[in-house]
């Protein structure tokens, strides 16, 4: 389909030509939105769960299994029903709770969905609150299988908190750790539901724009499904190459010694 134009009852091949038109200013801006958009919530859902699992994972704590049940609650929310409380609690009148909060402490209200920063932040914000318990979860599963003997020869050894981490706990959840940051990415790169519920198909200045939104503007809203196509094969390379790049620095290829 990338190597055709297709328009409602037309069929017509056309070699590169839609390859030809990918790289242009708007798509630029959706690369880097959601580049952007990935970075933050690579960042976001990989370290605050894996201390958030630490913590809950500490025989001090307790009501664990309580926490473990409230923080994965918003997994199972509608991004949609989820999106429009986020843009209620972010709205642009001073009524709207993130306003009120933020006037509390003096500052101006806020446009939320109208700024490039504070944009991001809320696709940003509402992803992490729906992922980052089902991630914790992950991370508890992992620590569950670490052996107490090795933290009590640890302690033996005179071992510090950090040192226990370093060369203890991080080793047994590192899989984990690589699956959560691959699955992130790729996620990040095809986001579109957290775009949709905050600008649906247009916003400022495209700072809302994300690859899979460009997709669908073109593809499905303006009937050229040959160039939405050609966006979505050059996505699929870019999710590749970089899932490639990250499972390298993450040593995930290299062979553990027998």
């Amino acid at each position: 389909m990338s190597f055709q134009r297709v328009v409602p009852g037309q069929v017509e091949y056309i070699g590169f030509s839609n390859y030809e038109r990918v790289f242009n200013p708007v798509f630029y801006t959706a690369l880097q939105n959601t580049t952007i958009y990935v970075v933050w919530t690579v960042v976001i859902l990989t370290i605050i769960p894996m201390i958030l699992a630490i913590f809950l994972n500490h025989r001090l704590i307790k009501f664990t299994n309580f926490f473990r049940a409230s923080i994965f609650i918003p997994a199972l929310t509608s991004v949609i029903v989820a999106g429009t409380i986020f843009r209620m609690i972010f709205g642009e009148s001073d009524a709207a709770f993130a306003n009120q909060f933020i006037q509390f402490f003096g500052f101006e209200p806020v446009e939320w969905r109208y700024s490039a920063g504070t944009a991001m932040f809320l696709m940003v914000a509402l992803a992490s609150w729906r992922w980052m318990g089902v991630n914790v979860l992950y991370y508890l599963a992992a620590l569950q299988n670490v052996s107490k003997d090795l933290y009590e020869a640890a302690d033996i050894d005179g071992a510090n908190a950090w040192q226990k981490f370093r060369n203890v706990t991080f080793p047994a959840i590192k899989p984990i750790f690589i699956f959560l940051s691959t699955i992130t990415t790729i996620n990040g790169f095809r986001m579109f539901e957290e775009s949709f519920v905050f600008f649906e198909t247009t916003s400022p200045g495209n700072i809302g724009l994300t690859m899979v939104g460009y997709i669908y503007s073109e593809g499905i809203q303006r009937n050229d499904m040959g160039f939405g196509a050609a966006i979505g094969i050059v996505l699929l390379g870019i999710i590749f190459i970089v899932s490639l790049i990250q499972l390298y620095l993450t040593g995930a290829f290299k062979k553990e010694d027998s």
